[in-house]
């Protein structure tokens, strides 16, 4: 099977424009992520899908390869599916521009089960929530998932609601981690559906796939994810940088 990661950077941001290039101990954001997936032992190319001229450029003058798309995406997916059309490949890796701590053997865990499986056409990740902070914050994304790890819903609020120790941590906690793999075929076709109901009301896309009944496997990782969505977030993950020598 022929697997391809794309990356979605776009410079526009609400809470921090231009975050794919900004610089963490030398180098921009998006080259750590790029160079993360590339080490990845399952993903034969990585492409980064943007539609801003200072991303492409940058991206260009590491070494590594992009695409510009469409400016008028509203989400990654869209983004990432005008590239998917024009190249050969099976399966199709999203790996979010924020992700510079992203680790290639996670990404691996995630490739595997539509590697494994010819019948499951969507998956995705999920960690353990360990602190009621997080269970709490509307940005981290619940998921709650069947006993072969099918995903049940995804939201922003805390659920399942546990009700003899409501807001408290319980085993059934997850948060969901934005990696996203598809088959090809699959990810052109969901990036055609409308969005729904569910969809547009917890802004997550993901349940644009439950919604019309396809299945999502969830695959459990005690990797935890730490995005950057702000220039605090940046400086947290700065100090890591700099422990791993990376």
């Amino acid at each position: 099977m022929k697997i391809i990661a794309i990356i979605p950077a776009r410079y526009a941001s609400t809470r921090f424009p231009g975050k794919p290039l900004a610089i963490a101990n030398g180098k921009p954001l998006i080259q750590y992520v790029f160079e993360a997936v590339s080490r990845s032992s399952l993903v034969k190319r990585v492409i980064v899908a943007t539609d801003d001229e200072r991303i492409f450029k940058a991206v260009r003058e590491f070494g590594g390869e992009a695409e510009m798309t469409l400016q008028n995406h509203s989400t990654g997916t869209d983004r990432i599916s005008e590239v998917a059309k024009i190249i050969d490949a099976d399966i199709i890796v999203n790996v979010q521009g924020d992700e510079p701590l992203i680790e290639p053997d996670v990404i691996n865990e995630t490739v595997k089960p539509l590697m494994n499986n010819s019948e499951i056409l969507m998956a995705t990740l999920k960690t353990r929530i360990i602190t009621n902070e997080e269970l709490k914050d509307p940005n981290v994304v619940k998921v709650v998932t069947d006993r072969d790890d099918f995903a049940l819903y995804f939201s922003r609020f805390p659920i399942p609601y546990v009700r003899d120790t409501a807001s408290q941590l319980h085993p059934a906690h997850y948060k969901h981690i934005g990696i996203y793999v598809y088959k090809k075929d699959f990810l052109l076709k969901f990036a055609q559906m409308k969005p729904t109901l569910l969809e547009e009301a917890e802004k997550l896309e993901q349940l644009r796939a439950l919604e019309n009944g396809y299945k999502i496997k969830v695959v459990e990782t005690d990797y935890n994810s730490i995005g950057v969505d702000t220039p605090e977030d940046l400086e947290r993950v700065k100090e890591i940088l700099k422990k791993r020598k990376t």
